[in-house]
């Protein structure tokens, strides 16, 4: 199945339906829907009234699904500068996980941005932290901070560190995944979806996986 995957609700290309029925042809058990929190308003970001509206569909959706496909209800909610989400904790309490995502402030000193994803991964609601140094592939470096650090922190926490599979990100980077590995960390590969085809850069992300010296059980 896929994890990290955004519908027409917010930047995406495809409704939930188009996505789930899309997930069923390719054979998947699974779909984690994760459209953009409040204040990514420049790509829909959700309201907590359109959430649970959207919970609603999901919940519909599940049953007319049911035995074919189970779609998680999620979200890409934002790490905001000083760390905290942009939901309250009973809001992600309502959510089958969470993927928590830097899209601003990428300016901040490697100490400030360090203790930003260090907070967010103290939140006890967090299950991912998505595409972990922003960087576009011949686009941007990304902002900086102590990846060893978050990543030590992360598996302490339990939290899980994505391979995002969309081919300008790859990121986390290959040469940091062995070391999330060998701290006991799962590491989620994600297409970061917005169309249906972009359900198929789940192989980009299982090519850095390999890379990164992961098998099928990480």
């Amino acid at each position: 199945g896929v994890l990290h995957v955004h519908s027409t609700w917010s930047d995406g290309q495809n409704t939930i339906r188009e996505i789930a029925e899309a997930c069923i042809a390719r054979g998947f058990m699974y779909l984690g829907i994760t459209d953009h929190s409040k204040v990514a308003a420049y790509a829909g970001g959700l309201s907590e009234d359109s959430l649970g509206r959207q919970h609603e569909e999901i919940d519909r959706l599940n049953e007319e699904y049911a035995g074919r496909l189970r779609i998680l209800k999620g979200t890409e909610c934002d790490i905001l500068k000083d760390g905290s989400l942009d939901y309250a904790d009973e809001v992600l309490a309502s959510l089958d996980f969470v993927v928590a995502s830097i899209h601003s402030n990428f300016n901040l000193s490697p100490e400030e941005q360090t203790r930003r994803m260090l907070r967010a991964i103290s939140n006890p609601y967090v299950n991912i932290i998505g595409h972990p140094t922003g960087r576009i592939l011949l686009g941007r470096a990304g902002y900086i901070l102590d990846m060893e650090a978050v990543i030590d922190a992360a598996a302490a926490e339990g939290v899980s560190i994505e391979i995002n599979a969309n081919p300008s990100r790859l990121d986390l980077d290959w040469r940091l995944v062995r070391r999330a590995r060998d701290r006991g960390m799962k590491i989620p590969i994600d297409p970061d979806a917005h169309t249906l085809d972009g359900l198929d850069d789940m192989r980009y992300g299982i090519g850095i996986a390999r890379k990164g010296w992961l098998s099928a059980g990480d």
